[in-house]
C-alpha cells in the first residue's frame, strides 16, 4: 500500500474462518486505528479453538477494532457506497459486499460463498446448506455482469455462474 501511496479506510471481513482473518493483526499494527466489520453472528468465530491450525494460524484475540456491521444498508466508507448482502451457509455471519456503482461493472466480494463453478463448503460448525442455497438465490438477482471476486480461485460473473454453476441452476 506505501509503494501506491493508499490508505485503507476499513477491513471488510465476509467470514471469520482463520483463512480469511489471519492478516488482520499485521494490518492493525500498521493501521491501529482502522475498523474492521464482521457480521455479529461470526464475532465468536474469530476466538474459537476451532478455528485456528498452529503454528501457521495460531489462536486469534478479538481486537477492540472488531466491529458488527450496522443494520443499515447501504454501508458507507467514503468514498465507497456499498450494500452488505447477507449470506449465511458457509458460517452463521457470513455476507457478500456489493458495489453496484463500481466501474467498469457492478462488483461482488463473495468471499466463500459463491466461487466460479462451485460454493463454499457447509460440512465445518456452524455451515448449513439449505440455507447457503437459500443465500445463492439472492445473489442471482444481482445484475448479470457483476463480477464476482470470490475469497478463493478466479474471477467469474454472475452471468457466468447462472450458465455454469451446478448449485445455481
Amino acid at each position: 500500500m506505501a509503494k501506491s501511496n493508499l490508505t485503507p479506510e476499513a477491513i471488510l471481513l465476509t467470514h471469520a474462518h482463520f483463512d480469511h482473518i489471519g492478516a488482520v493483526p499485521g494490518l492493525l499494527k500498521a493501521f491501529p486505528d482502522l475498523p474492521v466489520y464482521i457480521h455479529e453472528k461470526d464475532l465468536p468465530v474469530i476466538t474459537h479453538p476451532i478455528n485456528q491450525f498452529p503454528p501457521e494460524y495460531p489462536a486469534m484475540a478479538r481486537h477492540k477494532n472488531f466491529t458488527a456491521l450496522p443494520a443499515t444498508n447501504p454501508l458507507l466508507i467514503p468514498p465507497f457506497e456499498l450494500q452488505v448482502i447477507e449470506t449465511p451457509g458457509h458460517t452463521p455471519g457470513g455476507v457478500c459486499y456489493y458495489f453496484p456503482t463500481a466501474e467498469p461493472q457492478p462488483l461482488l466480494l463473495s468471499g466463500d460463498t459463491l466461487f466460479a463453478s462451485s460454493i463454499g463448503r457447509t460440512d465445518l460448525p456452524g455451515g448449513d446448506m439449505a440455507t447457503l442455497m437459500d443465500s445463492l438465490k439472492k445473489l442471482t438477482a444481482l445484475p448479470d455482469d457483476t463480477l464476482v471476486v470470490p475469497g478463493h480461485g478466479s474471477q467469474t460473473t454472475i452471468a457466468a455462474e447462472k450458465r455454469g454453476n451446478p448449485f445455481l441452476r
